[in-house]
């Protein structure tokens, strides 16, 4: 196996992630906003909804997601309409398992950086006519940047790290959906231990490295203290 072989799945793993974790920012960080200053009936159960993918097995997630984007369904035909091609077992789809999983752990710690800012400043910015788009982009956004970031750093982790859901909806296509972890699983399914001792290695370290840097703006520490 050649080097620019074995780096394939890094570099696929790190891609995917960043796509994901890109989307499960924004939607996290707009509904975790959004849920901040909504109050209404059935407010809980909505929460629940979006904290599901942290209990469910992520093969269920991905079995969803299958159901939800297979060429019989409105959605999965809409896709291939306008892409030319069914988004299952494919980039956008290993993207999109990656994003679902990752979406709870994003939206939790940006509604944690939001009920942390102060009250009395958005309610003043209100009182001169800020709108819910302005009090986000220039008050609660950068009073919970940090903790935004570290949602960020945490979900991209959660993404990078992502299996179930995303062998079975994207599958494992060299080049395409085959990342680290359903790399790994099939070295060992094939008994190349030393290749996927390698993977482990190096998804360990990038995991360890990204925790590290969620945990330091956070809790707004020095790195390495």
């Amino acid at each position: 196996m050649s080097e620019l072989t074995w780096f394939e799945p890094v570099r696929l793993s790190l891609a995917t992630a960043a796509v994901a974790s890109a989307l499960a920012f924004v939607l996290g960080t707009l509904a975790a906003w959004r849920m901040q200053l909504a109050r209404f009936r059935g407010r809980t159960l909505l929460e629940a909804l979006f904290l599901l993918p942290l209990v469910l097995p992520p093969t269920v997630v991905g079995f969803v997601l299958l159901v939800v984007f297979g060429r019989r369904s409105w959605a999965g035909a809409a896709y291939e309409w306008l892409f030319g091609q069914p988004i299952v077992f494919s980039a956008a789809a290993a993207a999109l398992a990656s994003a679902v999983v990752a979406f709870p752990l994003v939206y939790q710690t940006a509604k944690a950086g939001f009920a942390s800012v102060d009250r009395d400043l958005t309610d003043a910015a209100r009182s001169i006519g800020a709108g819910e788009w302005q009090l986000l982009q220039y008050v609660a956004a950068p009073l919970a940047a940090r903790a935004l970031v570290a949602g960020f750093i945490l979900g991209f982790a959660r993404a990078l790290g992502e299996f179930g859901a995303t062998l079975m909806f994207a599958g494992a296509i060299p080049g395409r959906t085959l990342t680290l972890p359903t790399a790994i699983y099939l070295a060992v399914e094939s008994g190349d231990d030393a290749r996927a001792w390698a993977w482990c290695a190096a998804i360990a370290a990038i995991g360890f490295a990204l925790l590290l840097v969620a945990r330091t703006f956070a809790r707004g520490e020095p790195a390495g203290k």
